[in-house]
């Protein structure tokens, strides 16, 4: 079975029965902002959590949400019993907020069939389709296995460089307020502001009530972007700028790649910190 990498509620609904088919709940209790679901427990039945924050993000790092050692990726994947032919659905209950970090780190890690579903569960729930309450279950094993593919990952040292010759755009995925300097960063240690050689399409612009653009809508948006032969992705943290990324995908690009620092690590390792009293 083919899958797109955005798929329908109904879409999901019809392939239901699919033996190989997998489906993530990959919700968080809130976002960077604070911001938080009508519902933190109601999930898709059988949907298995991918727990975005606590087990698939480097606990040893000391910036938010970096991206975890392709051997530790896999382990856990596995305990959720995916197999390296599973086709999976990613969704989270905000809409479309966390689903796409998950697609982005399949796709480096190798896994191609995955899709996000487009709205998440309040677009489920809006369909009259079935929910039940989150709840652990016991899973076989699974064997799925990394192919881990670094060019989807940029580094601190080529945004760097790249400020210095350009050889891509980067595009920022906050809100105009924070990348212009003018409003403050969640994070309240760090100043607002943005990278040298970036532009700004906050995420929020990209979605419609919580779900994508049409694909002729999103082509108009990346216009700034046009003159560039290659994109890459950054926010605050490395999650909001994988909704831009699939948005991008989905406008026709075919970058997928991800400053997984992004602005958190950039302004700690540029000294863009506030003084504090």
């Amino acid at each position: 079975m083919e899958v797109k990498e955005i798929v329908s509620a109904a879409w999901l609904h019809t392939h239901l029965g699919n033996e190989k088919l997998i489906i993530l709940d990959a919700s968080l209790a809130q976002t960077a902002t604070g911001k938080t679901p009508a519902s933190s427990t109601v999930t898709i039945p059988n949907a298995r959590y991918f727990d975005l924050k606590h087990v698939f993000s480097e606990a040893s790092s000391v910036f938010p949400n970096t991206l975890p050692a392709p051997a530790a990726f896999e382990e856990e994947v596995r305990k959720l019993g995916i197999d390296t032919d599973s086709i999976l659905v990613v969704f989270d209950n905000l809409g479309v907020y966390s689903s796409p970090r998950v697609w982005w780190l399949f796709q480096s890690m190798g896994h191609q069939k995955i899709a996000v579903l487009d709205g998440g569960l309040p677009e489920w729930k809006a369909q009259g389709f079935e929910v039940e309450e989150r709840r652990p279950s016991p899973l076989k094993s699974g064997n799925f296995k990394v192919r881990f593919n670094p060019e989807l990952l940029a580094t601190y040292e080529a945004v760097l460089a790249n400020t210095l010759n350009k050889t891509f755009t980067l595009v920022d995925g906050r809100s105009a307020g924070r990348f212009n300097g003018t409003a403050p960063e969640p994070r309240k240690q760090l100043q607002s502001g943005s990278i040298p050689n970036s532009v700004n399409i906050p995420y929020e612009r990209v979605l419609t009530d919580g779900k994508f653009k049409s694909k002729e809508a999103l082509q108009e948006l990346f216009k700034p972007t046009d003159d560039a032969e290659n994109l890459v992705f950054s926010c605050g943290s490395g999650l909001t700028a994988c909704i831009v990324m699939l948005a991008a995908v989905r406008a026709g690009r075919s970058s997928k790649r991800v400053y997984d620092g992004s602005w958190t690590e950039w302004a700690e390792l540029q000294d863009l910190t506030l003084d504090k009293e």
